[in-house]
């Protein structure tokens, strides 16, 4: 039995949401999409919720859910930040695990990511996501969702 009790996700975006599906299913645990206008979902299993297109509309909404015992599967660490904060477990879409020991590290470079696109500098290429990076996160979600 899982201690997961839900799993969040903020699904703008979220390459992962079949997997989420499938496992959560198999496990009776229940999915809640947060989107916002731009997207439509429909999986027969989810909860979707609908926000408007306002910057940080999904990322708010899902702060208001989150409870302790869920899970938030998210790629923005401000996002993964709150979950922590209000006792839930977080995880990226590539498969790894927000912790107390490493959110701090990642929102700081993130900052420093930020600051250095407003002086002007790219970052890096998005790499194509693999049949390897969609495993890894399964595996870490039926970690998270088996240790609970």
């Amino acid at each position: 039995m899982s201690g997961v009790k839900r799993i969040l996700v903020d699904a703008d975006a979220c390459p992962v949401k079949e997997i989420i599906v499938r496992e959560a299913k198999a496990r009776a645990i229940p999915v809640v999409m947060v989107c916002d206008t731009s997207h439509e979902l429909a999986d027969g299993y989810s909860t979707v919720i609908v926000v408007d297109k306002a910057r940080d509309s999904a990322d708010l909404c899902l702060a208001n859910l989150m409870r302790p015992g869920d899970l938030a599967v998210t790629q923005d660490y401000g996002v993964a930040a709150m979950a922590l904060g209000r006792g839930c477990l977080a995880l990226h879409q590539n498969g790894m695990e927000y912790t107390a020991e490493n959110i701090d590290r990642l929102l700081f470079e993130r900052h420093l990511g930020q600051k250095a696109r407003r002086a002007g500098k790219r970052s890096a290429p998005v790499k194509r996501r693999t049949a390897a990076d969609d495993e890894a996160f399964r595996a870490a979600l039926c970690r998270l969702l088996e240790q609970g």
